[in-house]
């Protein structure tokens, strides 16, 4: 993810987690072993409790079910561990990663820190029944790692989602502009949604590498399912239609939109540049002139045994 250890560093700066802070949780280190075995029990007694956690921990297996407890024990145990530097980052992204991969509610992960500061605070109050400041501070150090924690926590979720999201929007993409061969030598783009300018030259690489392999002379750029344009997208369009030109296809646009329209005009779009039809159907029709074929429809009478007649 690339959380250097001068960010790692700025972020205890800003959560005033220093040294002090480091040495009050050590001291408990102890204690924590002590208690850390029913702490993770109870912490399992209360995921259980409610409906959209209890999935993630009720495992027919009971050993995979024991690995995990140890892996909270882990968790639980580095709090006071006393080394918070790059293996200590490490860990808990790979904690949030794992959460995430598995798609553990966020507001799940967010309570199991909060079940984490509620029960280490009753038992920092149990055991420095005597010394009240001395639990108060250590309580306060940790309230500090554990927001450390979670801005970690957020940084995986936020992450991996954001991984997700541009696979699928390339996915969509390379879906979205096919080149069709609809004739010899013809071929149509139907363009679908956003064009944006990453979409737009990603589409004229698609479009050049597809005239060449088909030698398409004619191509119908089809943006009826485009809303919107602007400058950058428009222009690109233009050099679209110019870099077809240069491989020895002509470009034909069909389907803009009155929006489309008025927006190419608005911004000064020279549209002397344009080929444009008014429908897809339109488009077809001046693409097969172009090309000298001539659709001749059935003879009345005839069975449809026989393919419309095509010059």
């Amino acid at each position: 993810m690339g959380i250097s250890d001068e960010e790692v560093a700025r972020r205890k700066l800003f959560l005033e987690f220093g040294v002090e802070d480091a040495d009050r949780l050590t001291s408990v280190n102890e204690l924590a072993h002590a208690y850390a075995d029913p702490v993770i029990e109870d912490f399992y007694r209360y995921m259980l409790s409610f409906e959209a956690t209890a999935s993630f921990f009720e495992d027919p297996d009971p050993d995979v079910l024991e690995h995990v407890k140890r892996m909270q024990k882990e968790y639980f145990l580095l709090l006071t561990g006393g080394d918070y530097g790059s293996e200590y980052v490490e860990n808990r992204l790979a904690i949030g990663s794992v959460n995430e991969a598995v798609a553990f509610p966020v507001e799940a992960y967010l309570g199991m820190y909060n079940f984490y500061l509620r029960t280490v605070g009753k038992r920092l109050e149990e055991a420095f029944a005597d010394e009240p400041e001395r639990a108060t501070d250590v309580f306060r150090s940790l309230v500090k790692l554990v927001f450390l924690d979670i801005g970690f926590a957020i940084d995986t979720y936020i992450f991996q989602r954001e991984r997700t999201i541009g696979q699928q929007q390339e996915a969509i993409r390379e879906l979205s502009t096919p080149a069709l061969q609809v004739r010899d030598r013809l071929l149509v783009l139907p363009i679908i949604g956003v064009l944006d300018g990453d979409r737009a030259r990603q589409l004229t690489e698609g479009l050049l590498t597809s005239i060449r392999h088909a030698r398409a002379k004619v191509v119908i750029l089809d943006v009826t399912g485009v809303p919107t344009v602007d400058s950058n997208v428009a222009n690109h369009l233009i050099l679209t239609v110019e870099a077809s030109r240069l491989m020895g296809a002509t470009v034909i646009v069909t389907g803009l939109s009155a929006d489309v329209a008025q927006a190419l005009v608005t911004i000064g779009v020279d549209l002397t540049k344009f080929n444009a039809v008014g429908d897809l159907q339109g488009g077809i029709e001046v693409a097969e002139r172009m090309l000298g074929y001539k659709v001749v429809p059935l003879e009345e009478g005839d069975g449809g045994g026989s393919d419309p007649e095509a010059r």
